[in-house]
């Protein structure tokens, strides 16, 4: 599994602002719907369910918000990069500015952990995070994510 398997060019996006954590899983919504027709409203109640399990803020300006979803037939990833970060109740308190959500089908078991390993683990080189912190355009963006890199040990 490679993100270029999760991941389409549509699935991400540049936002200059957002308010809140709502706000962003509506966006994260939006993106997702224009992107892989997913119902939006479904998408934002499954982050926002998963979120009440506890914060998917990492650490170190990323968030890495997932659901697993009701009649979807593939796992599909959804990123933005926030111009101005996000309070976001991170483990380590800082705000968030990479975001890579994630949506699974309800059945998809140990491929929606292996995708959240793949991500979780492409999102701690700091390498790639400088790339995107340092990138608006979401063509340059997907291709910063997608790039092929050497397998790494989770």
């Amino acid at each position: 599994m490679e993100l270029a398997d999760l991941l389409i060019p549509g699935g991400v996006r540049v936002v200059s602002h957002l308010t809140s954590k709502k706000r962003l899983f509506q966006e994260i919504g939006e993106v997702a719907f224009g992107a892989y027709g997913l119902n939006a409203a479904v998408a934002i109640d499954g982050l926002q369910e998963r979120e009440s399990l506890g914060p998917t803020g990492v650490g170190h300006g990323i968030a890495l918000p997932h659901a697993r979803l009701q009649d979807l037939k593939k796992i599909v990833g959804v990123f933005l990069r926030l111009e101005k970060p996000l309070d976001y109740d991170s483990v380590d308190r800082q705000p968030v500015d990479l975001i890579f959500a994630l949506f699974a089908p309800r059945d998809s078991g140990v491929d929606h952990l292996k995708a959240l390993a793949l991500v979780s683990r492409t999102m701690r080189d700091a390498g790639v995070c400088a790339k995107l912190r340092a990138n608006v355009d979401p063509a340059k963006l997907h291709a910063i994510l997608t790039e092929t890199r050497a397998p790494q040990a989770a």
